[in-house]
C-alpha cells in the first residue's frame, strides 16, 4: 500500500526564549494569526487549523518537530506498521501533546538529525481568526515546506522514502560561498516539495547550526508577498535573500531570517506536480533570478559549525534510512 498523496506536512514546533520577538516576526511582519497560549507556549495560524506553528520556551532555537497531517486510519497504520517492522520506537503522545498542536491521535517517531516525526490524523479547527491580506494556501497539500541540510543526503532521502513513501522532484546544483552544493527535493503530495535536502558534494560537513536550514509558507496573492516583504524591512529583521523566483518549483519568494536564526521563505505560485508526465531533472542555480544574498555571511561562524559538525554523528534512523537511495 502506497501512502503517497495522502499525507501533507501540518504543523511544526519551535523552541525559544524569544517570545517577544517571535510575536513581531510571526504576527506584525508575517502576517500570521497569534494565540498567547501561556507563559511557555504561543501558536501561530495560518488557516481555520488551531496550531500551524508551536512556539515552546526552550534554549535550542530550532525546529524541533515536523507534524504530518495523515488523512485516513488506513494510512495512518500503514505507517506504524512500517516503523514497527523496522524496530523504531513509537511514542504515543499525551493529551495535553495532542491539545497543544491542535490535533487527534498523535504519535511521535525519531528523525534524522534529531528532527523529531510526528503524525496525526485529524486537525482541530479555532474558532475567528485573523491574518494578513487574503491569506495563505494550506489545503490538501500542507502548510509549505521545510529544507534541511546533511553529510548523509541519500540516508535522509531514505528515510522519507521509507516513511512517507516520498517521490523525487528534482535536484538543483548551486555554489553558496565558494562550496558546491546539491540540493534534493522531495514531495509527499502534488506539492512540489515538502523536504528538500542540501548537502556539500564529497565534504562531509554541515555548516547550519540549526536542524531546519529554512521553512516556507505560500501566501494567496502576489500582494501579500510584496506587503509581507515591506512589513519584514520596515520591522527591522533581517533579510537573508531578497525577492527573486526559484529554478525549480517557479515560486516568487523571499527569504527572512527569524529571531530564532534559521530562515523563514514567504513565497507565491509554485507550481503544482503532474504526476502523469513529470519526470525529475537537474537544474543549475536556485533562482531564474533574484535571491541576492542580503545579510553578511558569517564566515568564521560557518566554519566552526562545519568543523564541529565533523566530529559529530549525525543520526540518520538507519533502520528506516536503509542503505539511502542513490541518486
Amino acid at each position: 500500500m502506497s501512502v503517497f498523496g495522502n499525507v501533507s506536512l501540518g504543523y511544526l514546533v519551535v523552541e525559544t526564549c524569544r517570545f517577544a520577538d517571535w510575536r513581531r516576526f510571526g504576527r506584525d511582519a508575517i502576517g500570521m494569526h497569534l494565540d498567547d497560549l501561556s507563559a511557555d507556549a504561543m501558536r501561530f495560524r495560518l488557516d481555520a487549523q488551531e496550531c500551524r506553528f508551536l512556539l515552546q520556551r526552550g534554549p535550542a532555537e530550532d525546529v524541533t518537530t515536523l507534524g504530518w497531517q495523515v488523512d485516513d486510519h488506513e494510512t495512518f497504520d500503514e505507517i506504524l506498521r512500517r516503523v514497527r517492522r523496522c524496530g523504531v520506537p513509537v511514542t504515543t503522545g499525551t493529551d495535553e501533546e495532542a491539545a497543544l498542536r491542535g490535533v487527534e491521535r498523535l504519535v511521535r517517531i525519531p528523525g534524522p538529525n534529531g528532527l523529531a516525526q510526528e503524525l496525526y490524523t485529524r486537525a482541530r479547527i479555532g474558532g475567528e481568526f485573523s491574518v494578513a491580506g487574503a491569506g495563505f494556501v494550506t489545503g490538501e497539500y500542507g502548510l509549505g515546506h521545510v529544507a534541511v541540510t546533511s553529510t548523509k543526503p541519500h540516508q535522509v532521502r531514505g528515510y522519507y522514502n521509507t516513511l512517507l513513501d516520498a517521490r523525487l522532484s528534482d535536484f538543483i546544483d548551486e555554489t553558496m560561498s565558494g562550496v558546491k552544493v546539491k540540493i534534493r527535493f522531495l514531495r509527499v503530495n502534488r506539492r512540489h516539495h515538502s523536504v528538500a535536502i542540501a548537502a556539500t558534494n564529497r565534504l562531509p560537513i554541515n555548516p547550519i547550526r540549526t536542524r531546519v536550514q529554512h521553512l516556507n509558507i505560500q501566501v494567496a496573492q502576489l500582494d501579500d508577498l510584496t506587503a509581507s516583504y515591506q512589513r519584514v524591512r520596515a520591522l527591522g529583521f533581517d533579510m537573508a535573500l531578497d525577492m527573486g523566483q526559484h529554478s525549480n518549483d517557479r515560486e516568487l519568494s523571499f527569504y527572512a531570517v527569524t529571531p530564532s536564526g534559521f530562515e523563514w521563505e514567504v513565497g507565491w505560485n509554485p507550481l503544482v506536480v503532474d504526476e502523469s508526465t513529470w519526470r525529475p531533472t537537474t537544474h543549475q542555480g536556485i533562482s531564474i533570478w533574484g535571491h541576492e544574498m542580503q545579510r553578511g555571511a558569517d564566515r568564521l561562524g560557518q566554519f566552526t559549525t562545519a568543523a564541529r559538525s565533523l566530529l559529530r554523528r549525525e543520526d540518520t534512523v538507519p533502520a528506516l534510512a536503509g542503505a539511502g537511495i542513490p541518486d
